[in-house]
């Protein structure tokens, strides 16, 4: 099928898919820290006591997602969509309306789970269950709604945070959520039938079978990829979640630093489209170990850049990695341990994921109150990314070899 072909064919399935990645934009770091200022400023919080804050938050979230995300597994696409949706545009009204730090937690909490866990965890299961042959392509175009938050999200905010109150822009957020609503019921209207429902032997993972949750958690590998899944997440979700930081430290302005994002992005699009067509072609087992690589870079370039284009390098390898990682770790879960329980086993995955992202803003924000700048903890970062990169290419060439030869590993 060509890949046109495939798009034009297929496009209600994947505008959903891009929909759902692009409305988690509203409980990802990369949003929620833009307002970290107003927050801090609001509520008498140091950098420390806001990465506190975010860090409980973010880690019940974390928790949660290891029960709730199982809900993939028994109910469609659209039914899931629209609750989550609703309760995430509640989330967002109701970070418009918080007045103590107690219950900020509890927004953060409700922001993170609909948002960065729940939709992104949605778009993810689906892509990999309606696709299998074209699973890369599938997950790099829904993927394309990531980068689109990413790209168009803090450059339109932060330059209305100029003029409008920050909580009068939760309330244009839960606005816009809720108007993505009808469009995403809409698209589902038909939905198909899930690849994983069928024991085909093109969906099974290795040993020829799929994998329950219990039994991927009894397995090595899970554990070899730990710093894979958890490194991205921690250490990516402080860059952002730091950014205010960063630029004060650097001598930058917010407004221009905010302003590489675009570029950033591109890089993240071209590498998403590279990663699917490579995964498709050659396998997921090729690719998954290789995306570490850049995450280090970047965090080294960034470490020791001393003006704003070198920063706009640094974002331009960041995004690369970031490209690679959100299509190469998704696919990677449905190839290796089948489909039938993906939800499940992705729940797993996202709860990891999203415990890294309640980490990384504590540890990098008690590190700041102790004196030690964010520039200065990228260089350890960027080795722990190195250093699962080896961990990962370990563990997957001593298992791929348990795939059956059918399977597009």
């Amino acid at each position: 099928m060509g890949y046109f072909r495939f798009v034009i064919d297929n496009r209600l399935f994947l505008l959903a898919g891009f929909l759902l990645t692009f409305t988690s934009s509203f409980g990802q770091t990369y949003f929620i820290s833009l307002f970290a200022g107003e927050i801090k400023e609001s509520f008498g919080l140091t950098d420390g006591g806001w990465g506190l804050t975010y860090t409980i938050g973010t880690t019940l979230s974390a928790v949660t997602m290891i029960w709730v995300g199982t809900l993939t597994d028994r109910f469609r696409v659209r039914a899931l969509a629209f609750w989550v949706m609703v309760l995430l545009a509640l989330a967002a009204v109701a970070m418009s309306m918080v007045t103590s730090a107690l219950l900020l937690i509890v927004v953060i909490y409700a922001l993170r789970l609909m948002g960065q866990g729940m939709l992104s965890q949605l778009g993810a299961v689906a892509m990999s269950r309606w696709f299998i042959a074209t699973r890369g392509q599938a997950l790099s175009l829904a993927s394309m709604g990531f980068a689109m938050g990413q790209a168009v999200l803090p450059v339109v905010f932060v330059g209305l945070l100029l003029t409008t109150d920050w909580r009068t822009l939760w309330l244009i957020a839960a606005g816009l959520i809720l108007l993505l609503v009808p469009v995403m019921q809409l698209l589902l209207r038909q939905e198909r039938t899930p690849q994983s429902m069928a024991e085909s032997s093109a969906s099974l993972g290795m040993q020829g079978r799929h994998w329950t949750r219990a039994e991927l958690l009894r397995h090595p590998l899970f554990y070899m990829l730990i710093p894979l899944v958890l490194g991205p997440s921690a250490w990516g979700t402080a860059l952002f979640f730091q950014q205010v930081h960063l630029t004060e430290v650097k001598g930058w302005s917010l407004t221009s630093y905010v302003a590489l994002m675009p570029i950033y992005t591109v890089a993240s699009i071209s590498f998403t489209f590279i990663t699917g067509w490579a995964v498709d072609r050659f396998g997921v087992k090729w690719v998954v170990p290789f995306q570490m690589v850049p995450f280090g870079m970047s965090f080294l370039v960034l470490a020791y850049a001393d003006t704003i284009a070198m920063a706009g390098v640094g974002l331009v390898i960041f995004g690369v990695g970031q490209g690679m990682q959100g299509t190469a770790t998704a696919a990677f879960w449905a190839v290796f341990y089948g489909t039938r329980y993906l939800g499940a086993i992705k729940a797993a995955a996202a709860a990891l994921m999203v415990f890294g992202s309640a980490i990384g803003p504590g540890i990098s924000g008690a590190l700041i109150d102790l004196g030690v700048d964010f520039p200065d903890q990228m260089i350890p970062m960027a080795l722990f990314y190195f250093g699962g990169a080896i961990l990962a290419g370990v563990g997957i060439l001593r298992y791929q070899r348990d795939l059956p030869a059918t399977a597009v590993a």
